[in-house]
């Protein structure tokens, strides 16, 4: 009788799996199409431009004015609420991208601004007009980050210009592919190096005995430097750098006041990947993301709101926040 009983609970349970496998399989089905061309993802307060983008390359460093689709760095629906009310920035790589949209954030919650690039004069005009749209001052500052002068010398003009230095934003960054290991040139992976590790190491070396308590580091890294990329050896190599850098400058600093961060993007639509992939890798650029785009620097920029204000993140140091869209 135990038997016939658990032959019958048996049955029952396969009968059940298959009922199980039936609608799954129906589900699939009905959705094929869909999972097969998913769409890419729209989360926030305006839907932005998804590839396939207009092939297009550019020289070194890039420009920002020749980008198609413009990068969308203005954030309208973002309110400034005082967050960094009479402090002042210095931000690499501010004249684009990233640091562009950086700029213009910090700025509408009451920074001054100081943006440090190398020669893309243009860019930075925008930048500054940006700021002073928002209601801050911006001092450019055009110069060579792997310069140790130069870090010394921007960091100086800060000083003159507004009397303080509280944030310093690491964030100039050369990148450029190379598809084995003999194609990656000494000159290459110096490039990279100086710009990526010596810059930010002299601008922070510069800019720490200027900062006072409650001031802030924040660094840009990358998912490279978490993940790897197999055609930028040297480039992921100086981002895990960087990640390491950071935690290591938070625990020296912590005593003095000053908190050290990272944001860690994945693919932003900016001038360094237009100005370092072929054209037809442009074109599809962000498209393997989860949300199948990549971001747009206003999506970075409250990240790094986030870090520089002392209400949002005064126990916050060390640490690395990817940014890349899901895994």
């Amino acid at each position: 009788m135990d038997d016939i009983r658990r032959d019958d609970e048996a049955a029952e349970e396969v009968a059940k799996q298959h009922r199980i496998q039936a609608q799954v399989n129906r589900a699939d089905e009905e959705r094929g199409d869909e999972e097969a061309e998913p769409k890419a993802m729209q989360a926030g307060a305006r839907a932005y431009p998804v590839p396939p983008f207009p092939p297009q390359h550019q020289a070194k460093p890039g420009d920002e004015t020749l980008l198609e689709p413009a990068p969308m760095y203005d954030a309208p629906y973002w309110r400034g609420s005082g967050k960094l009310e009479g402090k002042v920035a210095l931000i690499t790589g501010g004249d684009s991208g990233i640091g562009r949209a950086v700029a213009v954030l910090f700025a509408r919650e009451g920074a001054d601004i100081a943006i440090a690039y190398l020669s893309e004069h243009e860019d930075a005009e925008e930048t500054r007009l940006a700021v002073a749209d928002e209601g801050g001052r911006c001092l450019l500052l055009p110069g060579d980050v792997t310069s140790e002068d130069y870090c010394r010398d921007a960091v100086a003009a800060v000083i003159e210009a507004f009397g303080a230095l509280d944030i310093l934003v690491n964030n100039a960054a050369f990148q450029y592919h190379a598809s084995g290991l003999d194609d990656l040139t000494t000159e290459h992976f110096d490039t990279t190096m100086k710009t990526n590790l010596y810059g930010y190491f002299f601008m922070a070396r510069e800019a720490v005995p200027h900062m006072e308590h409650g001031a802030a580091i924040i660094n840009t890294g990358s998912i490279t430097g978490i993940d790897g990329s197999e055609e930028l050896l040297d480039y992921s190599m100086t981002k895990g750098g960087i990640h390491a850098f950071t935690r290591a400058l938070a625990g020296n600093l912590v005593s003095k006041g000053i908190r050290v961060n990272a944001v860690a993007p994945g693919p932003v639509w900016t001038p360094l990947n237009p100005s370092e992939r072929p054209p037809e890798e442009v074109a599809q650029f962000g498209a393997k993301t989860k949300m199948k785009r990549p971001a747009q620097p206003e999506e970075i920029a409250p990240a790094y709101v986030f870090f520089a204000s002392p209400q949002c993140s005064s126990y916050i140091t060390g640490e690395i926040l990817p940014i890349i869209g899901g895994y």
